[in-house]
């Protein structure tokens, strides 16, 4: 059985909506040469609930030209999207850390903080595989259908919704995903003559560039919102996800408790 709408998603999208530029500041676990579990964190592009990315005019164009269609609108869900490079260390923290990540949004527009702590996991892989399935069965269990005649489910693909995504960044961007092997010494010269800066990628299925793009989604398991709008009067909520079994982030029931900020 589908997920309810949480109780906190509406608000959420709201002051999503209201920021200019909602970028989060992402962490997971690493461990350092000595096993030890050490924070790392970074900034993040939101790219909307998934699985519904609000695309730009030029992603409907670059999918128009190329002859690719848009997964029919049958789903949606409350969870975070975002898109990495698999090369990206944050990839390969996930597995070390069990999927475990915090993801907070400051959005000045509307003087509230966001903080959603869950799992993410990442999906993309040309190649398929374990994992890549894996990661399509957990996020699948937190997709609903809308139930407003947006299409037909047996026409969304889960292919399409990577070239959907791959497609709403710019030309330069797609071709970040060519460049060399991010995090290593400059000295070092990539083997592969195809990984250079600067490129600009115009085919949605460049094999290079898709063989290194991936979209990450967090299954939200707690939801915290400080609102800070009113300095004199400023609040703060927790909501929790007592989903009744340790191996399931989805479903259950949302828990809302008011907190002292």
């Amino acid at each position: 059985m589908p997920p309810p709408r949480a109780p906190w998603r509406d608000l959420f999208g709201a002051h999503l909506s209201q920021s200019s530029s909602p970028e989060f500041t992402l962490s997971t676990v690493a461990h350092d040469a000595q096993g030890r579990p050490v924070p790392r964190t970074r900034t993040c592009g939101f790219r909307g609930w998934f699985p519904s990315p609000d695309l730009h005019a030029s992603a409907k164009k670059a999918l128009a030209a190329q002859d690719e269609r848009e997964n029919p609108s049958v789903y949606e869900s409350d969870m975070i999207s975002f898109t990495t490079d698999v090369r990206m260390e944050k990839v390969g923290q996930l597995k070390q850390s069990g999927n475990a990540v915090e993801a907070v949004f400051w959005l000045k527009e509307s003087g509230n903080q966001w903080r959603v702590r869950g799992e993410a996991f990442v999906f993309g892989d040309p190649q398929g595989g374990e994992e890549e399935e894996k990661a399509r069965k957990k996020i699948s269990k937190g997709m609903r259908t809308r139930g407003d005649g947006g299409g037909n489910e047996k026409d969304w693909g889960w292919e399409r919704q990577v070239t959907t995504y791959f497609a709403n960044h710019t030309p330069v961007l797609r071709g970040s995903f060519k460049s060399p092997p991010p995090g290593q010494p400059r000295s070092e010269q990539p083997s592969d003559p195809s990984l250079k800066l600067g490129q600009k990628v115009e085919d949605l299925h460049d094999p290079v560039a898709r063989g290194n793009f991936r979209v990450v989604v967090i299954i939200p398991t707690e939801v915290e919102r400080l609102d800070l709008s009113d300095y004199e009067n400023p609040q703060r909520w927790n909501w929790t996800l007592d989903s009744g079994s340790d191996d399931d982030a989805h479903g259950g029931k949302w828990e809302a408790t008011e907190l002292w900020p």
